[in-house]
């Protein structure tokens, strides 16, 4: 058996949430906040055998999508004035760990 463990963008999570859902997987929520952007994202667990850990990899990558977003910057320039630059950055897409279950119990 094995834990998936999904930190995704939460603007994508119900679409892979419903996705899983539909094959019959389960899975849990979880609102997480992530420390580059400081904007809320979205940990899903999941608890599969073996041979659906691709199934639910391939589910999680079609239906999360990575896209670009400007966000504001402000960096110090001569006698403490604040110029206000803004940068692109990729967000969205996920980060996925699968790992293995030692003991798994429903009581």
């Amino acid at each position: 058996m094995k834990l998936v463990l999904t930190i995704m963008s939460k603007e994508d999570s119900q679409v892979v949430m419903s996705a899983l859902t539909e094959e019959k997987i389960q899975v849990t929520k979880l609102a997480t906040t992530g420390g580059f952007l400081r904007s809320g994202n979205t940990t899903l667990i999941t608890g599969v055998e073996d041979s659906k850990v691709k199934k639910v990899i391939d589910i999680i990558s079609r239906c999360s999508s990575k896209r670009t977003q400007i966000m504001p910057s402000a960096m110090p320039i001569d006698m403490g004035i604040m110029s206000a630059l803004t940068f692109e950055v990729t967000v969205g897409g996920a980060t996925i760990f699968v790992l293995d279950v030692i003991q798994y119990e429903k009581v």
